[in-house]
């Protein structure tokens, strides 16, 4: 990500800063009233799981709106128009709906406390253990984006020095998880979803005023950027030349199936709120009211990136002091009065702080419960956890800080995030799915289908992409093409090795693919009465959610 333009210090005066103060205290109040109910491990890492869904759904679109996403979505709004819709109408509501319907009850119902605990019961230790080393990598990597995009953003926009920000934000964001452990983070993610609204909502109408409204915002872009800009499939065609540099099978199989479910159905930084809920029903509906949400708010980060492309025409362009991902920083400098100007900065910094405590609480419960507990110290009590677990969050921090400079050699920060999920999510699904819809599927086969996944991503961008073996057009365009590459690899040699190694036994399935159910638990899908496909309000929230998102995008 380049650094923001010299030209963007905000005009902010006491009244912005008193408002970002007071948010802050909030959100260290919150860590101090949810410690008191911290008492065992359970509750540190999953909030004893007695969530009730609407906190639950809130925390889990908050988790993900991270302001890489407010500030990479709105650049690429800028950049590639109406096509950014992609990655929330396509990559993102149905992988939503599939987690709610089909995978929350194997994950719910199986007790588990982290998404590679889930593979350790239906594969074998060597998945299990693999599968915790990479997400654990890959949380540390991704929490550490958050800071340094926070780091630059806050010096461009405040004058504050990278390293200000970065152990400002770092220690409030240690100090409320090591304090009140997951509960916290989920409240404050409640907050901070709200506190990001605050801050999109008056520049999205504010730009849109600015620009003549919808009608002066398209017929000026339709006049500068040509239709397809407006449209989210025009130049998609197979040969067809485009700015995202994708067609459509790409986009539908890279981001909207690989990618999207990948990220939504495996990413424990997500499923850990729904798993903090109070049961499987609650666990259910929270990807679908975070749906819900998801629906709308690309409108809040899309808006101000076509609404920057029409008042700075050049954006982008060697013609132009400002970059893409200056879109939402220059709206805020021309648009939003004091006082106003203090709850946008408030937002951005919630949801720099929204992203990184996703991911470093998510870190410390799978490294503790995981890595720690299963191969490390083994049967201490519980209290001996719940202290490591305070431990290791301090010691995630600390390596986010330290991987944030890592992600200052990348141009792109989305671009980034999404190569990581190839790496890290993609060979991870692969796994989940055949493992939970094929009972053949051998021990062994996790752990090498895991390999195998990962590497092929890393080849095809590396190697393919990178030394211009196959012409890819744009990183984001070799992103897709690597997630197929890992999901092709990882289910060809699951196959290959399964059919040589000796299958788990059946008695052992129970539970954890489908169609099967152990009487020893609740409620666990399969074909007894209690599966989704018989839950007639359940299938009416889903049907809703995918009904919206599929009428919403063809009304352009």
């Amino acid at each position: 990500m380049h650094y923001l333009a010299d030209g963007l210090r905000l005009p902010t005066n006491g009244l912005d800063y008193t408002i970002l103060a007071i948010y802050f205290i909030v959100v260290l109040g919150i860590g101090f009233a949810a410690r008191r109910s911290v008492k065992t491990s359970l509750d540190f890492f999953l909030s004893g799981r007695s969530m009730p869904a609407w906190i639950t759904g809130l925390a889990f679109v908050a988790a993900n709106l991270g302001a890489t996403e407010l500030l990479g979505m709105a650049a690429t709004g800028a950049q590639y128009g109406v096509a950014v819709v992609h990655w929330y109408w396509i990559g993102a509501i149905p992988a939503m709906v599939f987690l709610a319907l089909v995978m929350m009850p194997f994950y719910y119902g199986s007790k588990v406390r982290s998404v590679p605990e889930f593979l350790l019961q239906r594969f074998d230790k060597s998945a299990h253990l693999l599968s915790s080393i990479l997400f654990a990598f890959a949380a540390v990597l991704i929490a550490g984006v958050n800071l340094y995009a926070l780091a630059i953003v806050v010096e461009a926009l405040l004058g504050w020095p990278q390293w200000m920000a970065i152990v400002v934000a770092g220690f409030l964001v240690l100090a409320y998880i090591t304090i009140g452990g997951l509960s916290s983070a989920i409240y404050n993610e409640v907050l901070q979803f709200f506190v990001i609204l605050a801050a999109l909502i008056p520049i999205t109408i504010l730009g849109l005023k600015k620009v003549g409204g919808w009608d002066g915002l398209t017929d000026s872009l339709q006049k500068s950027h040509g239709d397809n800009f407006l449209s989210a499939w025009g130049g998609t065609g197979i040969g067809e030349a485009n700015a995202l540099g994708a067609n459509w099978l790409t986009i539908v199989l890279g981001l909207g199936f690989v990618l999207s479910f990948g990220y939504w159905t495996t990413n424990f930084a997500e499923v850990q709120r729904a798993l903090s809920a109070k049961n499987l029903s609650a666990a259910q509906r929270t990807p679908l009211i975070a749906a819900f949400p998801k629906i709308f708010i690309v409108f809040l980060v899309m808006i101000p990136g076509l609404v920057a492309a029409v008042l700075v025409p050049k954006i982008g362009t060697a013609g132009s002091d400002l970059t893409y991902n200056d879109a939402i920083p220059y709206l805020m400098q021309e648009l939003l009065p004091n006082g106003v100007l203090g709850i946008a900065v408030t937002g951005l910094l919630a949801a720099f702080m929204a992203g990184m405590a996703a991911n470093v609480s998510s870190f410390n419960t799978v490294f503790t419960t995981d890595i720690w507990a299963k191969y490390v110290v083994k049967d201490r009590e519980d209290a001996y956890y719940v202290k490591f677990g305070r431990l290791i969050t301090a010691i995630g921090v600390l390596a986010s800080i330290g991987t944030a400079f890592l992600a200052s050699s990348f141009s792109n920060i989305m671009g980034y995030l999404q190569t990581l999920f190839s790496f890290f999510n993609v060979p991870m699904f692969v796994v989940f799915i055949i493992g939970m819809f094929w009972k053949r599927a051998s021990m062994k086969s996790g752990f090498w289908g895991l390999i195998a996944g990962t590497v092929a991503a890393m080849v095809n961008y590396f190697v393919i992409y990178k030394q211009g073996i196959i012409d890819i057009p744009t990183d984001q365009g070799a992103n897709f093409v690597s997630a197929i590459a890992g999901f092709v690899a990882g289910a060809v040699v699951m196959v290959v090795v399964s059919l040589f190694t000796k299958p788990k036994p059946k008695a052992e399935l129970a539970g954890l693919v489908y169609g099967t159910r152990s009487p020893g638990m609740e409620e666990l899908p399969g074909k007894g009465d209690d599966a989704w496909y018989r839950k007639p309000a359940l299938l009416g929230w889903g049907a809703i959610v995918i009904a919206a998102a599929c009428y919403i995008p063809y009304s352009f």
